[in-house]
């Protein structure tokens, strides 16, 4: 660390902290909580997780995808209108259980996870909660007490049926700060939130808040986290253990592509394992200040690489800075009225649908529009987002499966060059008729082996009685592969041919050598390039068709 380094992270970490002051409360607010709690997570979580993770850019804490899943779990126990200290103690012990989830996985080398979430599962969950959060937040905007846990469609209904009731002061107010939000982002985007609540303050206070009924924050009674150990008992646990669960793994997927993305420009390179330690100490520790649950934050970790954040030391200082506001400033946000943080979160909500990502996935694969689809309604209507999020990683991996359980299988030709060409490329190419060369693209496992089977049963129709397979393009064969390879092996030696194999790599090898298929094949019928496998393969063919054979293709055939 240099003076130069300490100067960027300061100026960063007074970045971030004006950041996170309305985000803290916005968040909080989505998660059902008093914004006091929003600010405990703040001021915890940051320092932790960069000091413990692998990012010198990344900022943890509250963030919008975790805080409404977090809601959506604990709803279902606690009412926190009427239940709020039964529902503050299920979240401080859902960010517990988050925490140790990860510590876990982080200490197992389990990092490799988050691959099979795929990033059009976490495009739809987000665009899906997007939605979720602004319509949720209606009730804010209009001054209309809808039921507690109503679903969107529910939502959009209670509204429209109880307009009359709508208290147009407090639209005002979320409108303003709304706009002010749209128009300040234009010019000032890393200060937008914090301006815009100001405004929208500034409105209630001149048309009157208390008079026409805007609800404000109200008094923080408590500027800094204090020490408690989180309420676990095992029927709690029970309870909230499959949405824990949901919630440690999407935040992990959240906080490690960030990481990704940022060190994409820093150039640093990322431990997932590292950032599974760091997410899950900083939940765990958070847990035990009366913080929730978090993750890796998009906004606030591109301010602080943008604001020119070099080590952790920026989470550090940001987090320090909360803690001077909230102890000589807190009496003010006591004023922050209600409509303003909807009017902000309905921006929030919007910003999280990523158009530019939807718009590739829809020009590129109508399967991974398919699984963006899926997560994205399934977030919107199905009332247990881990449901949702586990629908959707479910539709990716049986489009997987169904991508991979049918290998593509090339037929190839020698090109006047000598080299070998799918005839796709080339139909005026000519094949040998007594050599089918094919080149398979894929692994050869329980789940492809019938696909393949199916073409060398009609393979076996034709007139060839010699097939040499080019399998460059096969990355591993398991023991229901190799089995039917030693079975299909023997058919075409009964046809009086043989099955060949060419460019086989060596962890292909493996199970065939291993499992005695290498041996019971035959060690001829394997070459390692293809010149080789054509030169020993032409000794075998019959040279009295050879001889009225007009074709020839091989170099060996000018000597017939």
């Amino acid at each position: 660390m240099t003076k130069e380094t300490l100067t960027s992270d300061l100026i960063a970490g007074i970045t971030g902290t004006i950041i996170s002051i309305p985000q803290s409360v916005a968040f909080a607010m989505i998660a059902g909580l008093p914004p006091v709690y929003g600010f405990y997570a703040s001021m915890i979580a940051p320092p932790i997780a960069a000091l413990f993770g692998s990012s010198n850019q990344m900022i943890s804490g509250p963030t919008t995808a975790i805080s409404i899943m977090s809601f959506a779990a604990i709803k279902n126990f606690a009412d926190p209108t009427s239940q709020l200290d039964d529902f503050v103690m299920l979240s401080i012990l859902m960010a517990f259980m988050v925490g140790v989830i990860q510590l876990v996985m982080g200490f197992a080398k389990m990092g490799k996870l988050v691959n099979f979430v795929s990033h059009s599962v976490v495009i739809g969950f987000t665009a899906g909660a997007g939605i979720l959060i602004a319509f949720k937040q209606l009730k804010h905007v209009f001054g209309i007490h809808v039921p507690q846990g109503t679903p969107l469609i529910g939502i959009v209904k209670y509204i429209a049926t109880h307009i009359s009731e709508a208290n147009w002061y407090v639209f005002a107010v979320a409108m303003g700060t709304l706009i002010s939000a749209i128009l300040i982002r234009l010019v000032l985007p890393k200060f937008y939130m914090l301006l815009a609540m100001i405004i929208g303050s500034l409105i209630a206070i001149f048309i009157g808040a208390e008079a026409h009924g805007i609800e404000t924050v109200g008094e923080i009674k408590k500027a800094l986290p204090p020490f408690e150990v989180p309420n676990i008992t095992w029927e709690n646990m029970r309870k909230l253990a499959p949405s824990a669960l949901a919630i440690a793994i999407l935040g992990l997927v959240e906080a490690v592509a960030i990481a990704r993305a940022i060190a994409l420009r820093t150039r640093q390179t990322i431990d997932s394992n590292q950032e599974f330690i760091g997410q899950g100490l900083a939940n765990l520790v958070v847990s035990f200040f009366k913080g929730y649950v978090g993750s890796g934050s998009f906004t606030r970790s591109g301010v602080n690489q943008q604001a020119g954040a070099k080590t952790p030391m920026a989470a550090v200082f940001a987090a320090t800075f909360l803690v001077i506001v909230l102890v000589f400033f807190k009496s003010y946000a006591a004023y922050l009225p209600k409509p303003a943080m909807g009017g902000i979160i309905l921006l929030v909500g919007y910003n999280l649908i990523d158009f530019h990502h939807i718009k590739q996935v829809i020009r590129s694969s109508k399967r991974e529009l398919i699984v963006l689809a899926v997560t994205a309604l399934g977030t919107m209507f199905i009332p247990r987002l881990e449901f949702a999020i586990l629908l959707g990683v479910l539709t990716s991996f049986v489009f997987y499966l169904e991508r991979t359980s049918s290998p593509h299988i090339a037929t190839m030709a020698v090109a006047p060059t000598g080299n070998f060409v799918n005839i796709k490329r080339d139909t005026s190419l000519a094949e040998c008729p007594q050599l089918k060369i094919i080149r398979i693209d894929g692994s050869m496992y329980y789940g492809s082996v019938e696909s393949v089977a199916e073409y060398f049963a009609d393979l076996g129709k034709t007139e060839y009685k010699h097939v040499l397979i080019i399998c460059r393009g096969i990355n591993f064969i398991d023991l229901a592969a190799a089995e039917w390879l030693s079975y299909e092996a023997e058919k075409w030696k009964e046809k009086g041919g043989g099955l060949y194999f060419a460019n086989l790599k060596l962890v292909s090898q493996d199970v065939l050598r291993k499992g005695g298929f290498y041996d019971k094949i035959g060690p001829e019928y394997f070459f390692t390039d293809k010149r080789e496998a054509i030169s020993s393969i032409f000794k075998r063919l019959d040279k009295d068709i050879c001889a009225s054979c007009e074709v020839r293709v091989f170099k060996e055939c000018q000597s017939i």
